[in-house]
């Protein structure tokens, strides 16, 4: 009885959490190998993360021989307290010793440097599950949070979230789709990339549970993931650079989508995923036109390319993702501050630019015609309908969760290297906070929020304010945040050595003494993000809420 009142909770929880995530969100990876940074670090970045947007400090911990760990669902609900990750739906072998870590809704960064980036991606309706009878049990959140408890190893992390998938079976936590994650350490990122095994498996069976494959991304690349596949053809000889399940080529035999016997050549990334949609190959047009805009002949897609001016859908390219590298040598080093730059991108300038439809445009009273000062890169829904304006999935997002860009340097010890900069809401008003690797605890106004109740002791409410008031008159109203925003982001990497010398001093002598002053520092750039936004969007009400 216990047995059946369990499994049916279950089932209602997953329906109410897919019923809840019933659309896939701009999650966009932005990952850089550490011969194509500006500084030498390896970047790993992710933005619009899950809802659970309160960022703290799971310490490391000691076990017993022989204990288990629990496997949890509901990692990502943010109505659950801080110490609640959810419901127990299994077990695992627990380790004897645990790293710390920062969670969240998709858990990001450890204490040694290692960082994963999260990317809900889409597959073959013949592949998804039955997500309240199925007998799968890891979500990717889970295994996530499990490899940052263990590992400090990019290559051993990956191999070890493979092992979970094929083990205890891949279970999507959102809207049943396939995951993509990066994996990145001080020397060397992965692709790992899952999907699911369709109806029937049981643990008991003997097959993976899941099927998935991971590839090594060449320390001079760079890459970017728009939930869509992005590996290609796979040489499982090459142990190096690659990773699989044993069933990768079995599932598409199976199923028909590939002939072993034919001239054709297994494209994982075509056999697994449907067919590619708009949403997912412009943020791909707008990466590699940017960074290797020489790698081919990218499609006209700016405003001022006369014959694509606009919204015409009868003239606009549509992607074969064949044009689109898994990675690819950027034609510059790209920074930290680059990286800020494409989060916050809303395609401006190009046709995807949602600011630019014709019916944002008003008489100007000169006989011509002016932007309206209420255009907004992010119109919600009523808007759109009340103007007819296409919809367009920027990388940024408005009123969204939180996003993150771990930054591993290996030339520093591990506390000071890793920078794990955070920014909540939305990235194009938000500021990033950076949280030292080496930080102890969270400030209460970056851990602390209830989407049902408004508290001015939260940031994400404090920012989320002001993100709602700039629709009093956004394009002048946006420019009042930035001359707050900017010059406290441009202070951040102007004293980013000053903070690193003052904690590489005091770890040499003590470094308990260098944990302290970083999880200060970095507590102390949360609190004034507060009280920033606090006071910005007092300044906001008054000066546009009966702006004449």
């Amino acid at each position: 009885m216990i047995k059946q009142y369990v499994s049916l909770l279950r089932a209602l929880l997953i329906a109410i959490l897919s019923f809840a995530t019933a659309e896939i969100y701009p999650c966009t990876i932005i990952a850089v190998g550490k011969g194509a940074s500006a500084d030498g670090s390896v970047i790993v970045s992710h933005t619009d993360c899950g809802p659970d947007n309160r960022i703290r400090v799971v310490h490391g911990q000691t076990f017993q021989k022989g204990e288990m760990a629990p496997v949890h669902w509901g990692i990502q609900d943010i109505n659950r307290t801080l110490d609640d990750f959810g419901d127990v739906i299994g077990q695992i072998p627990q380790v004897e010793k645990t790293y710390t870590y920062f969670h969240s809704a998709y858990p990001h960064m450890n204490e040694h440097q290692l960082a994963i980036a999260e990317s809900t991606t889409s597959q073959r309706k013949e592949l998804k599950v039955d997500m309240a009878a199925c007998k799968q049990i890891m979500t990717v959140e889970q295994a996530q949070a499990f490899a940052l408890q263990r590992y400090t190893s990019a290559r051993e992390a990956t191999a070890f979230i493979g092992h979970l998938m094929s083990t205890y079976g891949f279970l999507p936590s959102c809207v049943g789709e396939s995951e993509t994650l990066v994996i990145g350490d001080t020397e060397e990122i992965w692709v790992f990339e899952v999907f699911s095994i369709g109806a029937g498996w049981t643990p008991e069976s003997g097959e993976p549970g899941a099927i998935w494959a991971a590839q090594r991304v060449p320390e001079d690349h760079a890459l970017v993931i728009a939930n869509w596949s992005i590996i290609k053809e796979i040489d499982e000889n090459d142990s190096e650079n690659f990773m699989v399940s044993p069933n990768y080529k079995k599932v598409a035999i199976d199923h028909g989508w590939y002939d072993p016997y034919g001239s054709m050549p297994f494209i994982w990334q075509e056999l697994y995923a449907p067919m590619a949609r708009e949403w997912a190959t412009s943020r791909l047009w707008l990466f590699y036109s940017t960074y290797a805009p020489s790698y081919t002949n990218w499609p006209e897609r700016s405003l001022e390319d006369g014959h694509m001016m606009g919204y015409n859908q009868y003239i606009q390219y549509v992607d074969p993702l064949s044009i689109y590298p898994t990675s690819v040598k950027p034609e510059k080093k790209i920074s930290v501050s680059d990286v800020m730059a494409f989060q916050r991108s809303t395609f401006q300038g190009t046709i995807y630019d949602m600011t630019e439809d014709y019916d944002w445009y008003v008489p100007d009273g000169q006989g011509g015609m002016k932007k309206s000062p209420l255009a907004t890169p992010f119109p919600s829904k009523e808007m759109r309908e009340l103007l007819d304006i296409n919809n367009r999935r920027n990388v940024a997002r408005p009123q969204g969760y939180y996003g993150m860009i771990a930054q591993l340097r290996g030339w520093l010890p591990d506390p000071i290297g890793g920078i794990y900069w955070v920014f909540l809401d939305n990235a194009y008003t938000s500021p990033y906070v950076p949280i030292y690797a080496g930080t102890q605890e969270i400030a209460s106004c970056y851990k602390n929020f209830d989407p049902t109740t408004y508290s001015n002791q939260s940031a994400c409410w404090a920012i989320d304010f002001v993100d709602n008031l700039l629709y009093l008159k956004w394009q002048e109203a946006i420019k009042d945040v930035w001359e707050v925003r900017d010059p406290y982001e441009e202070k951040l990497f102007s004293e980013r050595d000053e903070v690193d010398g003052e904690a590489l001093e005091l770890y040499r002598k003590k470094p308990e003494k260098a944990l302290e002053y970083l999880t200060n520092y970095s507590k102390g750039k949360m609190e004034e993000v507060l009280n920033m936004y606090n006071g910005l969007h007092d300044r906001l009400i008054v000066k546009y809420s009966n702006s004449r």
